[in-house]
């Protein structure tokens, strides 16, 4: 079953089977994302997040649910790899602002 997802949020999963550089590029300036009860701000930030995340594990990530909940784009994606807790199905909760996300909360 194939999912229509939101231009940004298409970007930001195909950007996350690249590098920090290119998912850092989907978010605004000021964007925040909390992953792991951590907050990270700012596309430096994210950038490093998503390096360390991927330096750290490989993973695949495939969407297979999105819908929209009070002002935010929610997909629930199954997450397999050699990371602790493998496989597990996430939710990515993203707020869009134009064709950026400003603020992303992933939780199981």
């Amino acid at each position: 079953m194939s999912i229509t997802l939101p231009e940004p949020v298409a970007a930001y999963f195909a950007a996350d089977r690249k590098d920090g550089d290119a998912v850092a590029h989907c978010f605004t300036e000021d964007a925040v994302v909390t992953d792991e009860r951590r907050t990270h701000v700012g596309r430096d930030a994210i950038r490093r997040w998503r390096a360390d995340a991927s330096a750290a594990f490989s993973y695949t990530v495939a969407p297979f649910a999105v819908s929209e909940e009070g002002g935010q784009t929610v997909v629930t994606a199954h997450v397999s790899g050699n990371f602790p807790g493998s496989p597990v199905d996430l939710r990515y909760a993203f707020v869009l602002e134009g064709d950026r996300i400003a603020r992303l909360e992933i939780t199981p």
